[in-house]
């Protein structure tokens, strides 16, 4: 049995259409079933909120801090001007960050660069740990670094390549899915102070197109990085 299981594994990843496309499969299936998108959401939450995190240090604004709730809501605090590109591009920031992500880590395994992706995701970690303000934060954080340290440290590089296929998938695929949420809990009057009606209020330029600006981005991107991940040779 152990050695059907090993030629099996060794076929699939010989196989990089296949093993990619599994991955994509595995990845949408998390995706849309609530009893595993729930605690996903987290890795999703984790990358929005260091989307804001980055994006602010870069445009100059002070990081106060970052906080994770269990709810896979969250919440960065940064200092400086009240309105302005800096402000503006912050607050955009969150919800593609997590369709660039997953579209850098497409990139880094079709170039068979796995390992950077895992260890670059690991440093990423340890440098938003710093800011986080919250116990359960911490244990996300914590919890996701542990996960991808797991596989850097223990699996063999063709899994390697097939684990972050599978995160790359699901963060392409999972950035798609908060922007619906947050859309339906508008129609119902909820999320008055969303990434997207801060936006509208400092624009003026409505919030719902800057939901639809965010989903067409997260579809590009979903595109690109399956199609990339599909036709590499090998994983």
């Amino acid at each position: 049995m152990d050695e059907l299981v090993r030629e099996w594994s060794a076929q699939l990843l010989d196989s990089g259409n296949a093993a990619a496309l599994i991955a994509g499969l595995v990845s949408l299936v998390l995706v849309l079933n609530r009893t595993t998108w729930l605690p996903l959401r987290n890795v999703v939450t984790i990358a929005h909120e260091g989307g804001h995190a980055v994006v602010a240090l870069l445009s100059g604004r002070k990081l106060n801090g970052i906080r994770l709730h269990s709810d896979t809501s969250g919440l960065t605090v940064s200092t400086g001007k009240a309105t302005g590109p800096g402000m503006v591009l912050t607050l955009f920031a969150g919800y593609p960050a997590v369709s660039l992500l997953g579209l850098g880590g497409a990139w880094l395994v079709t170039v068979d660069l796995a390992h950077v992706m895992l260890w670059g995701c690991i440093a990423l970690l340890a440098a938003m740990l710093i800011a986080i303000r919250n116990a359960y934060g911490v244990l996300s954080i914590l919890v996701t670094g542990g996960a991808l340290f797991a596989v850097s440290w223990f699996a063999t590089p063709a899994w390697q390549a097939l684990c972050c296929a599978l995160l790359s998938w699901f963060l392409l695929i999972g950035g798609l899915r908060p922007i619906s949420e947050l859309s339906r809990k508008r129609s119902r009057g909820r999320a008055a102070n969303s990434d997207a009606d801060q936006l509208a209020r400092m624009t003026g330029v409505p919030a719902g197109l800057w939901l639809v600006l965010w989903f067409l981005l997260g579809l590009v991107t979903l595109v690109l990085g399956g199609t990339w991940l599909l036709l590499m040779p090998q994983v």
